[in-house]
This record gives structure tokens, C-alpha cells and sequence, in this order.
């Protein structure tokens, strides 16, 4: 409907008339007793219901796989700090040896060194006495 051939009064008597309307309807949403409002409010309350059911186990599901997470980080750490002890271990123990090693090879240089100086002393003193 075009308003460009209404006048003033025909505006708003329709305008007028869509309130009157919209009232109305308001009024009619209003009635609380209509089966057909009913049946539609229990389902809308079964859907939030389901829906916060679904969240609910969604939030389980997640602190679930949260929690596996965290023990399988905590395994991982466990295995991560056994196997640097077992190379400290290793390391330490190599570290003894080698300073075993060590000591025994300079306690041989030594008696080496003490026997070729005995000896060197033994034919210094002969060369003297002349046996």
C-alpha cells in the first residue's frame, strides 16, 4: 500500500490500528492456559535441560583428559629424571674408574721410577766399592 495518496488521518488511523493489533497479540501471548504454550514451554525446558546435561559431561570429559595429561606428563617426568639419575650414575661411577686408573697408572710411573732410581743408586754404590 502506497502512503504517498493517504492523508494525515489515514496514517495514523492505521498506524493507530497496528498498535491496536500489536496489543493484542501481546495480550494473547500473555494467556498462560493454552495447551499448545504449554507443550512448547516443556519442550524449550527439556532442551536446556539436555543441553546442560551435554555441557555437563563435555566439562567431565575434558577434566578426564586433563587429568590423563597430567599423568602421563607426571610418567614422563618420572621416566626423565630416573634416566638422567641413571647417567649421572653412570658418569659418576665412569669418573671414579678413570680416577682408579689414574691412580694406579701414576702409583706404576712412580715404583717405575723408584725402582730405576734404586737401581741407578745400587750401581753407583757397586761402581764405588768396586764389587
Amino acid at each position: 500500500m502506497s502512503n504517498y495518496n493517504q492523508s494525515l488521518n489515514d496514517r495514523l488511523g492505521l498506524a493507530a490500528q497496528a498498535k491496536k493489533s500489536m496489543l493484542e497479540k501481546f495480550k494473547k501471548s500473555l494467556i498462560l492456559d493454552d495447551p499448545a504454550k504449554i507443550e512448547a514451554r516443556r519442550q524449550r525446558e527439556a532442551i536446556v535441560a539436555a543441553r546442560a546435561e551435554r555441557e555437563a559431561q563435555r566439562e567431565a570429559a575434558r577434566q578426564a583428559r586433563e587429568a590423563e595429561v597430567a599423568r602421563q606428563a607426571l610418567i614422563a617426568a618420572e621416566a626423565a629424571a630416573a634416566a638422567k639419575r641413571a647417567t649421572e650414575e653412570q658418569a659418576a661411577r665412569e669418573a671414579a674408574e678413570q680416577e682408579e686408573r689414574q691412580t694406579a697408572l701414576l702409583a706404576e710411573q712412580k715404583m717405575a721410577r723408584d725402582i730405576r732410581y734404586a737401581a741407578r743408586k745400587a750401581a753407583k754404590k757397586e761402581r764405588r766399592r768396586g764389587y
